[in-house]
């Protein structure tokens, strides 16, 4: 993740400003991709966030993606405040999120680059270690934004929470365990249990 401010500058004026340029989330959850902007002159006639650009063909808003459907939440544009909030995340979401701006002067067309770059995981449970000492380790695809804390369940109740990703120790093959991100506990990982992945004589 990036913590720095991006901004931007166009000719005359243009900025577009993103206030985290990469952010890693789990799939289920809501993000904010905080953004804000400035132009020189004349009144806002239109502004969008985009995913897919082609040159000479104006960009198309998400909006009007039926992908997006009900899951968009855009703060307009009364205080230059372009954040947008997607909710109800999916994997198939990760792209790079840009801001436009259209307004009535000749010209008048900005996009800010570089954008707002978003990673959409599962969460689940990897297993490795030898016969005698296994390690469970939460897994996501990406490096989760905000030092994210862990959260282990053994058959489904809190054993767990650690800034660590990693469980480690001798498990039961009776057991399952699984594990979640604190804050988003409802967004839990599928349990694993002996299924040829815990041996059978563990004690």
């Amino acid at each position: 993740m990036s913590n720095c401010v991006s901004v931007v500058l166009g000719q005359d004026g243009w900025s577009v400003t993103y206030t985290t340029q990469s952010i890693c989330t789990l799939k289920g959850s809501t993000v904010e991709l905080t953004c804000s902007y400035t132009y020189p002159r004349g009144k806002v006639t239109t502004t969008f966030w985009f995913t897919k650009m082609e040159a000479g063909i104006e960009p198309e808003d998400l909006g009007q993606d039926p992908e997006y459907a009900g899951r968009l939440e855009y703060h307009g544009v009364k205080k230059k405040d372009c954040t947008l909030r997607i909710t109800d995340l999916r994997e198939r979401d990760s792209a790079t999120y840009r801001f436009r701006l259209l307004t009535d002067q000749e010209g008048g067309k900005y996009s800010g680059s570089p954008g707002v770059t978003l990673s959409v995981t599962g969460i689940q449970v990897k297993v490795t270690g030898g016969h005698q000492d296994k390690t469970l380790t939460c897994s996501t695809t990406c490096t989760l934004t905000d030092n994210p804390t862990y959260i282990w369940y053994k058959n489904g109740h809190k054993v767990k929470e650690d800034t660590s990703s990693l469980y480690s120790g001798s498990f039961s093959d009776a057991d399952s365990y699984s594990c979640a991100v604190k804050g988003h506990e409802d967004l839990l990982s599928p349990a694993v249990c002996e299924c040829g992945l815990f041996y059978t004589n563990f004690i």
